[in-house]
């Protein structure tokens, strides 16, 4: 603010001014605002599902433990310090963080000091003229607009918390089911590989068949055929579990070549035992509203309902008046010494007042606005809950049905390794043609990959289910997890 020169300023009394800037310097908060919104006025529909209490509710942090596999928990835990979709949304996160304190500064007194130093040449002299200043300025925010902005800005820093969170719960759930694919396509190479030495060794039989005359040289080439088809699958399932070995490592925020030694090639699954009896007791109890209550994206979408509904209390405040106060204390004397002196003094006090009395209907029409993004956050805010109840019961009704299709599976396979080392001993005793071995040998291969795929959806769909129920780490864990630092070149 520029200072009025001593011999204009009007008169201030010491007393009155001294007393003015102490108002202005402490820190005062804003006057109350009739706009504030209720936490009655945001309340929210229910979500659909079972009332199961909140005590009841299982317990699906780190569900990733509930698999006996410690390379599947040592990947995910990987994953969520050294993921870059996680690391951008913790970014984000700071980046509301700063905009809140930002929005909580501005209903604080502003303080601040300055100096000038002038020097003046006339009729042969020169005079330098010292001046610090000390000037302070508080807007009284008596319409709310400022608490509202603040309000604002603290929801869409809850809403940027629990966007990190979904985000996180994403990625575990993306490295478990990548893991599980990768485990899955390991146990199908090991049995086309198996199956593929099985048939080697009815190759070998079907020559000394030949050579004694009891098998054709068609048997022969039937036996190389079926051999070299099996072998022409190696080739694919090869290059699937490459690609998902490069996928985790992506996942885990490395270059996608990174993992292949550390991964190896044990084609187990993870055992589901602990998992299975989640399932059970979800099935039992149904989709408890208070789970997907809990889930990360839809505590976003209410917490960006709370930040439309503050931003509306700022728009509607911004058609009301509101007052600020400023001043500055300064002195100004031709030497330092000087400046303590009476007459050195110059004091400013000012008030103001914006009453925005007609603008063509601007402040209504922004009013409008905001109330439209308001409706469009609630309806997000239902569709997201809906999606979130059908994620849930889906995932459910898939792990059940895939859990029954892998028992089916696993008689069948049972039966099917019995009908081949039938048919093994009667080709060799010449009581069945070739046809009816090689039969037997596909059918089996044929049903243990199904089987394989069969368990592995099931540990994909009960991955699904805890993702859809909420589960993975609390906002606590997430902000205490090791960050990995970035490479340096």
């Amino acid at each position: 603010m520029t200072l009025i020169p001593p011999h204009l300023a009007p008169p201030v009394p010491r007393r009155l001014t001294l007393l003015a800037l102490a108002l202005l310097l402490v820190g005062c908060t804003s006057l109350p605002h009739p706009t504030a919104t209720t936490r009655a006025e945001a309340a929210l529909p229910p979500i659909s599902g079972t009332d199961t209490p909140a005590a009841t509710l299982p317990a699906l942090s780190r569900w990733w433990q509930q698999f006996d596999d410690p390379q599947l928990g040592a990947l995910v835990e990987e994953a969520l310090a050294g993921n870059l979709d996680i690391a951008s949304a913790r970014a984000r996160v700071n980046q509301a963080r700063a905009l809140r304190e930002q929005a909580a500064a501005a209903l604080a007194p502003q303080l601040g000091l300055g100096a000038s130093l002038t020097r003046q040449r006339s009729s042969g002299s020169t005079t330098t003229v010292l001046a610090p200043q000390l000037s302070a300025s508080w807007e009284l925010d008596a319409s709310g607009q400022l608490a509202a902005t603040e309000r604002g800005a603290a929801a869409d820093l809850a809403s940027a918390e629990a966007s990190a969170q979904a985000s996180a719960h994403s990625v575990a759930g993306e490295v478990a089911l990548a893991h599980v694919a990768l485990r899955g396509n390991l146990a199908r190479r090991a049995l086309v590989q198996a199956s593929l030495e099985a048939q080697q060794q009815t190759l070998q039989l079907t020559q000394w068949r030949a050579q004694a005359g009891l098998a054709s040289t068609l048997d022969i080439e039937q036996a190389r055929t079926s051999l070299e088809q099996t072998r022409a699958q190696l080739p694919a399932w090869d290059t699937a579990i490459t690609q998902g070995e490069h996928a985790l490592a992506v996942l885990l925020g490395l270059a996608p070549k990174a993992l292949q030694a550390r991964l190896g090639r044990d084609g187990r699954l993870p055992s589901p035992g602990e998992a299975l009896a989640t399932l059970d007791r979800q099935l039992e109890a149904g989709v408890p509203a208070g789970l997907l209550r809990r889930r990360p994206d839809l505590v976003a979408a209410e917490a960006t309902i709370g930040a439309e509904l503050a931003r509306l209390d700022a728009r509607q405040a911004a058609r009301r008046p509101d007052f600020s106060l400023s001043g500055t204390l300064g002195w100004k004397a031709l030497t330092l010494a000087a400046l303590g002196g009476s007459g050195t003094l110059v004091a400013t006090l000012a008030a103001s007042v914006d009453w925005p009395v007609h603008d063509g209907g601007l402040r209504a029409a922004q009013v409008e606005a905001q109330q439209a993004v308001l409706a469009q956050a609630r309806l997000s805010w239902r569709a997201a809950t809906l999606a979130a109840a059908q994620d849930a019961e889906d995932s459910l009704a898939a792990a059940a049905g895939s859990r029954a299709q892998a028992r089916a599976l696993e008689e069948a396979v049972s039966a099917a390794t019995q009908a081949l080392a039938l048919a093994r001993q009667r080709y060799q005793a010449g009581l069945i043609d070739f046809t009816t071995l090689l039969d037997a040998q596909r059918t089996l291969l044929t049903l243990q990959t199904s089987q394989v795929g069969a368990e592995v959806e099931l540990r994909q769909n009960l991955i699904r289910l805890f993702k859809a129920l909420g589960g993975g780490l609390s906002a606590a864990d997430l902000a205490a997890l090791p960050v990995r630092a970035a490479p340096t070149r």
